[in-house]
């Protein structure tokens, strides 16, 4: 069965580009509006019609994870070593997931619940974003793996900065099961790197 790589690496950057968030506010407070938005809003889209669709239907919005995932891919590159280390926690934490059949169950009910406050707001809102992070907390931080995240002190002791990093790590998450849905396992990292690397460059280079 031949894999459908173009999906697989989507849903890949949208793995990574939640994490490399997840390591840039931690340690400077800020995040990209746009790719923030794109992978926030990646959790809202209840019924996608296809995997680009859960990035907004544009390939642009994906442009920081898949800038990240070539890196990543470069034979003996050093960097966005702590973005990997968050990416591979996310999905050892699906894995956990998908055997709680009830915990899924409770995340979709509540992403419906926010999916309503959204419209609202905005994808965005500090309610929203608020939301997600308590969504996190109750579910997924429950698990006896947790991801550590390291970064500014000053900015991990705010709860703004503290619900924005549980966010994303949910839009991770997120993305990790649509990665597993089209056919994504962590064999691919390791024996199917170059189809995955010709994959990011051809995204990039369309762009």
């Amino acid at each position: 069965m031949s894999k459908n790589w173009q999906d697989i690496t989507l849903a890949l950057a949208g793995v990574f580009q939640a994490t490399a968030m997840v390591e840039q506010v931690a340690k400077t407070g800020h995040v990209p509006p746009d790719a923030y938005k794109c992978s926030i809003e990646s959790m809202l889209d209840l019924n996608p019609e296809s995997t680009l669709a859960v990035y907004g239907g544009n390939l642009e919005n994906l442009r920081t994870g898949l800038e990240v995932m070539r890196e990543l891919l470069r034979p003996g590159s050093q960097k966005h070593r702590e973005t990997l280390r968050y990416g591979l926690g996310v999905l050892h934490l699906q894995k956990k997931l998908a055997g709680r059949r009830d915990m899924l169950g409770v995340i979709g009910s509540r992403l419906e619940q926010v999916a309503q406050q959204a419209q609202h707001f905005s994808s965005t809102h500090e309610n929203v974003i608020a939301n997600l992070g308590t969504l996190y907390t109750e579910t997924l931080s429950t698990f006896r793996f947790r991801i550590q995240v390291n970064g500014d002190y000053n900015y991990l002791q705010q709860q703004r900065i503290a619900n924005q990093i549980r966010a994303l790590l949910l839009a991770s998450v997120r993305s990790a099961i649509l990665w597993r849905q089209v056919g994504g396992n962590r064999l691919q990292l390791l024996f199917y790197r170059k189809h995955i690397a010709q994959q990011v460059d051809d995204f990039l280079r369309r762009m």
